[in-house]
């Protein structure tokens, strides 16, 4: 498997329509590559009939098509459902499978929430925002979050923070970065909770909120080093709706490393 993508079967004239990132696939290799790099993503909503009727009808691949057949409605395991569909073309080498088989084992021995948390977090670097944010809102429902793993509610609401943020609705960002940082305490979430805040509040009202939260030094200064980095780029002035950049890439640094 490379980058680049060699179509060695046929294009299907009706492509597949994968709901959870909103797009259309033509091919096989383009359902095995979806299949590869989205494996928190395989669901009921690509696994089921329509994607057998695809594969039979659109691609010419009733052989294929017969093998998934019986296994809808099953957990989407490496042998059962993924290996029949990149053996078609032998889409991957011998350690890329070896690759996936851990990655498979590793998955089945997670619990739900934690798959969940990953579906979430996978919607989110498909830009498949809203999508994201109702994962997240349903696994706040559930009451075992913290019993599934350590910390995961504080990384559920930090990455709801992430998602709103993404979406420039960035009251709703403040809320859930604020509760994640109840949560932890840690500095780092008060970091992105203080910067998220800045954003659209006045600098009176953000040298308020630092008081009313006992900030320390140390934070108030990584902070404003950061807001004085932005600062000193080039034509860009640091008024309360021009940190969006400079908060994006600082949330998207800790939502990578809030990965479970």
């Amino acid at each position: 498997m490379s980058g680049y993508i060699l179509c060695e079967t046929k294009k299907a004239e009706i492509p597949y329509f994968i709901e959870n990132i909103s797009t259309n696939i033509y091919t096989i290799e383009e359902l095995c590559y979806y299949l590869y790099h989205n494996l928190y993503l395989i669901d009921e909503t690509i696994l089921n009939e329509g994607l057998c009727n695809w594969i039979q009808e659109e691609l010419n691949l009733p052989k294929l098509s017969a093998k998934l057949r019986p296994n809808l409605g099953k957990y989407a395991s490496a042998e059962d459902i993924l290996y029949p569909i990149f053996k078609e073309i032998n889409y991957l080498t011998y350690e890329e499978l070896r690759v996936l088989n851990g990655r498979m084992k590793k998955y089945d021995a997670e619990p739900l929430a934690v798959r969940e948390k990953q579906k979430g977090d996978a919607l989110i670097e498909n830009k498949m925002y809203v999508n994201a944010i109702h994962v997240y809102q349903k696994l706040l429902e559930r009451e075992d979050l913290e019993a599934s793993r350590k910390g995961l509610t504080e990384k559920i609401l930090h990455n709801l923070g992430c998602a709103y943020s993404y979406l420039f609705q960035m009251e709703k960002a403040v809320e859930y970065f604020f509760r994640a940082y109840e949560q932890s305490h840690s500095q780092k979430a008060l970091v992105t909770y203080l910067l998220a805040f800045r954003s659209i509040r006045t600098p009176i009202e953000y040298e308020s909120r630092i008081t009313e939260l006992h900030v320390d030094e140390d934070t108030r200064k990584e902070v404003g080093e950061a807001l004085e980095r932005f600062a000193k780029r080039p034509e860009i002035q640091v008024y309360s709706q021009q940190i969006d950049g400079l908060l994006e890439n600082m949330i998207r640094e800790y939502h990578r490393s809030t990965g479970s």
